[in-house]
């Protein structure tokens, strides 16, 4: 398995998810972007994941044009990945803060939810050497 936010773990997930529809037909594409506030140096700080025509890609940065900005703690996005931390728990608790436009997160849902499911795998390190 590949590290978390390292160069094999974008790819490995894009080349999953390349494979099928992942989530419903949406009019306008969606940018979420997850920033991460205490992420390590040698990675990157936020990854903007991109919602088109029933596929999600995701990328390392953030995309200026995003619709929903999430920021949270590194290992709270590393748990969130892994399956291990639950979302509505952790917007409840406060560890999830969310900038922009709130409803845009709506139809999201059940894309985020499969797309957080499929990331998983991670084997615990923080980046790739």
């Amino acid at each position: 398995m590949t590290a978390f936010l390292s160069p094999e773990w974008f790819s490995d997930l894009n080349e999953r998810w390349a494979g099928g529809t992942v989530g419903p037909e949406l009019e306008v594409d969606r940018h979420v972007v997850l920033e991460m506030r205490d992420a390590p140096a040698a990675g990157p700080h936020a990854v903007t994941l991109t919602l088109s025509r029933g596929r999600a890609t995701v990328a390392p940065g953030d995309f200026l044009g995003a619709e929903v900005l999430l920021t949270l703690g590194y290992d709270d996005a590393r748990s969130l990945v892994e399956g291990t931390l639950d979302s509505a728990a952790a917007l409840r608790q406060g560890r999830i803060k969310v900038r922009g436009d709130v409803s845009a997160l709506v139809p999201l849902a059940s894309w985020l939810q499969t797309l957080v499911g499929a990331a998983g795998g991670d084997d615990g390190a923080d980046t790739a050497d």
